[in-house]
């Protein structure tokens, strides 16, 4: 039997977003990264961003489990951005 659609279905929920500061390799300047956890139904979605004002902005979207996800909204300190590697 075929499940009703229901708009919720496709909701994303913020969980949580963070300013992640680091030191652009090419140009040696300060930035700052953006990172944004969502929740779905059944599963996670990390948004990411460089924060690329002057040049394109490099972006990803990232499937997490719940597990990466709990990993993700405990780092700390030098673990913050570990996501990106």
């Amino acid at each position: 039997m075929d499940t009703p659609f229901h708009p919720d279905d496709l909701a994303l929920h913020l969980i949580c977003a963070r300013a992640v500061p680091f030191i652009d390799s090419e140009t040696l300047c300060d930035r700052t990264g953006r990172e944004a956890l969502f929740r779905k139904e059944r599963c996670f979605i990390l948004y990411m961003s460089d924060g690329g004002l002057t040049s394109p902005a490099q972006e990803r979207l990232v499937s997490l489990t719940s597990r990466e996800a709990l990993i993700w909204l405990n780092e700390q300190g030098e673990e913050v951005g570990t996501f990106w590697d």
